[in-house]
C-alpha cells in the first residue's frame, strides 16, 4: 500500500476520532438542555453537520484542499459528527412508542438534512461569487 494510502486512512481516522467524541459531547449537552423523549440532539447534529458539509463541498469547489484535508473533514470528522445509524434505531424505538414521533424524527433528519447540506452549498457559494 502506498504512503498516500496510508495519509488518508490517517487522516479519516483522526477527523473520525474528533467528530464521534464531538458528537457525544453535543448531544449529551442538547439532551440535557431540551430534555425529551424525540431525540433533539442528534437531529440538530445531523442538520448542523449537513449544513457544514454543504459549505465545504462549496469550498472545495473554489480553493484548493489536499485530499487528506478533504478526507480529514468530510468522511472523518463530519462523518463520524453526523450519525445513520443513531437516527435510525432511535426512530425505530419511536415507532414501536409514537408512529408519530417516528415518522418526525424520520421526516426532519432525512429532509431537514438534505435541505441543510443544499441551504449551506447555495449559501456559500452565493457569499463567494
Amino acid at each position: 500500500m502506498s504512503p498516500l494510502y496510508w495519509q488518508t486512512l490517517l487522516a479519516v481516522g483522526c477527523g473520525g476520532f474528533l467528530g464521534a467524541v464531538s458528537r457525544v459531547y453535543l448531544n449529551h449537552t442538547i439532551t440535557k438542555m431540551f430534555p425529551s423523549e424525540f431525540p433533539y440532539g442528534i437531529l440538530i447534529i445531523n442538520i448542523l453537520g449537513s449544513f457544514a458539509i454543504g459549505i465545504m463541498f462549496a469550498l472545495f469547489l473554489h480553493y484548493n484542499f489536499s485530499q487528506n484535508a478533504k478526507a480529514f473533514i468530510t468522511s472523518g470528522f463530519l462523518g463520524a459528527l453526523t450519525t445513520y445509524s443513531t437516527f435510525a434505531i432511535e426512530s425505530f424505538f419511536l415507532l414501536q412508542n409514537s408512529f408519530f414521533l417516528g415518522l418526525s424524527n424520520m421526516f426532519f433528519n432525512l429532509f431537514g438534512s438534505v435541505a441543510a447540506a443544499a441551504i449551506g452549498y447555495k449559501l456559500l457559494l452565493f457569499i463567494i461569487r
